[in-house]
């Protein structure tokens, strides 16, 4: 018997609202959710794990359009090294942010020296 999740239940489990879960469906990146008799959700442990990896290239900086890239290279025959290939230039693009976020740091940290001096 596979386990059966309400909407409510899904974002539970995954820290996302249920608006989420509805736009990362409408959007094409998770789903097509099960849905019961009477018309309601139903989300499964597969789906429990796309809404997972969706949050957590979404929280890595990924646009709405490369989750769709990327959800669409995973779902085809795509090789592994279209995979590898994508998320290699997502992890260059998340060293350059980071890199930024470093020198501005130090910037502020300058300032904060600067006028915390008496």
């Amino acid at each position: 018997m596979t386990t059966r999740l309400t909407p409510a239940a899904a974002a539970g489990r995954t820290g996302v609202s249920l608006d989420t879960l509805r736009y990362y469906e409408r959007e094409g990146l998770i789903g097509p959710v099960r849905r019961s008799p009477g018309g309601r959700r139903e989300y499964t442990e597969d789906d429990i794990f796309w809404i997972g990896l969706v949050t957590c290239l979404r929280d890595a900086g990924l646009g709405i359009a490369d989750l769709r890239e990327f959800v669409a290279i995973l779902r085809t025959d795509r090789s592994a090294q279209d995979r590898v290939a994508f998320l290699r230039e997502h992890r260059a693009t998340l060293e350059q942010r980071v890199a930024a976020l470093r020198r501005a740091m130090e910037v502020l940290d300058d300032k904060i020296a600067y006028y915390s001096r008496p």
